[in-house]
């Protein structure tokens, strides 16, 4: 009956996860009970009962039929190795407890520090999306035409105010990289020097809110046939030694200390989120795409001052006057495009959360069961106790010491567990160490109150034992 029960409590979990998440979230896992799933859990159900009742069974087969009636009577059956089992039993389970609710809480510390995360792009009402057009036979001349042309009539969309394109899409999990070569740095031997990039159209900054602390952005005049040009980002200049404001050096593409430096920087961006948000920000620079001679595919952002999903309905249409058998690919919005991105840290966090939760549960019932047993067979000696003048707060200390002992011990197990899990998960966290203290201080809080709170009813039902009837079958 446990097992059929514990079937439908996942099933109600699982639906629960699975609406707490966004639409986008829920395809990284199947959220469902499959029939192989279910078999092995009613098994495991199974033979558990079986082994953790066996101890039981066994030590009733075996009982000293004398001291039992002598010193037992009108008590329950059990000597100190079954309480010792069932003390280690419940220690076991807060412990659990323990480990779950700090990894959870880990995973829900390390999903806000994302969410404060400085983009360094303005994704408020910005809409993307890509085309491909080798994908439907096009040559890169028909592709760069396509690729004018959309650009062109997607600044005629009523309430686009900006217009841009890029070769990576931004915050997307993608990245591109290659080795430089920059004027006046000289690597040590054995030092990579390798740099993400990005190809991007006019007004890329602009468009998506990139700040520029030094020089231009690119125009209509840097295409093919131009003098080549690049933007790079403030840890590019870091890392390559260019100082406060860059622009004038020349760099080049390429490992070959032969090739020459034949591109000029002009511009210096502020450090903005590359390909994850929960990644450090790499050295970026950035190139016009209009100087590229192969193009296979674009990504486009426009900025609105309306409605962005009005807008995510128009761009279809857009794209079809020009071609209606291009597919439109990846169309959202830019917060959108952030959720996804993010979407990871969410559904750890939520899984992580309610598995703490289903266990910090079983093992306030667990420390419950364990208690109430422990003082309905201490009901003699505690009759004796308030027989002799113990007040009933001595007894109620009496019962929550075993509550705080089970605790220490648990909790310390449970932490230990935790810092190593935390470890572990260390490259799923972003800005928490797996011992952090006020994850540390808060699980232990709760799991502390909880515990309390389960042994507060056995400690007051044993604080109220009357003596008399205690001692009558003594």
């Amino acid at each position: 009956f446990g097992a059929a029960g514990g079937l439908v409590v996942a099933k109600w979990t699982i639906d629960l996860i699975a609406s707490i998440l966004p639409a986008d979230d829920t395809s990284l896992v199947r959220f469902s009970l499959s029939p192989t799933m279910m078999i092995f859990a009613g098994a495991t159900a199974l033979l558990t009962g079986i082994a953790f009742g066996l101890f039981p069974a066994l030590h009733s087969t075996r009982p000293d039929l004398v001291t039992a009636l002598r010193n037992n009577s009108g008590k329950l059956a059990g000597g100190r190795a079954a309480r010792r089992f069932r003390t280690t039993l419940a220690t076991g389970q807060i412990a659990l407890a323990m480990a779950l609710l700090m990894s959870a809480g880990l995973f829900l510390k390390s999903l806000w520090k994302v969410g404060q995360v400085e983009l360094g792009v303005q994704v408020e009402r910005l809409v993307t999306f890509t085309i491909s057009p080798t994908g439907s036979g096009y040559d890169s001349v028909r592709a760069r035409t396509l690729f004018d042309r959309l650009e062109e009539d997607l600044g005629g969309v009523p309430g686009v105010t900006a217009v841009t394109s890029a070769m990576v899409p931004l915050i997307s999990g993608s990245s591109w990289s290659t080795s430089v070569g920059v004027e006046g740095f000289d690597p040590p031997p054995n030092t990579h020097t390798s740099s993400h990039l990005n190809a991007v159209g006019p007004g890329f900054f602009r468009t998506v809110g990139m700040e520029l602390l030094a020089g231009r952005e690119f125009d209509d005049a840097d295409v093919t046939g131009r003098p080549k040009v690049a933007i790079v980002n403030e840890t590019f200049a870091r890392r390559f030694n260019l100082g406060r404001n860059p622009v004038g050096k020349r760099m080049r593409t390429g490992s070959s200390d032969t090739l020459p430096l034949d591109m000029e920087i002009i511009g210096l961006a502020r450090d903005a989120r590359y390909a994850k948000v929960g990644d450090t920000v790499p050295p970026v620079f950035f190139t016009p795409h209009r100087q590229r001679t192969n193009l296979y595919s674009l990504n486009f952002y426009l900025r609105t001052n309306g409605d962005p999903n009005t807008l995510v309905r128009a761009i279809p249409g857009v794209v079809a006057r020009l071609d209606p058998m291009m597919p439109v690919q990846n169309l959202k919005t830019m917060p959108q495009e952030i959720r996804e991105n993010t979407a990871m840290y969410r559904m750890i966090s939520t899984v992580s959360a309610s598995f703490a939760s289903l266990a910090t549960l079983l093992a306030a019932i667990g420390l419950y069961g364990v208690l109430a047993y422990s003082v309905a067979q201490r009901t003699g000696e505690i009759g004796v106790r308030m027989a002799l003048g113990a007040r009933a707060g001595q007894v109620r200390t009496l019962v929550m010491r075993q509550v705080g002992f089970m605790v220490l011990i648990g909790g310390v197990l449970g932490v230990a567990a935790a810092i190593g899990v935390g470890k572990i998960s260390a490259s799923v966290l972003y800005g928490v160490t797996g011992s952090d203290p006020w994850v540390m201080t808060a699980s232990v809080v709760f799991l502390a109150m909880v515990a309390l709170a389960a042994g507060y009813v056995p400690a007051r039902r044993a604080s109220r034992v009357d003596p008399m009837q205690a001692l009558r079958y003594e």
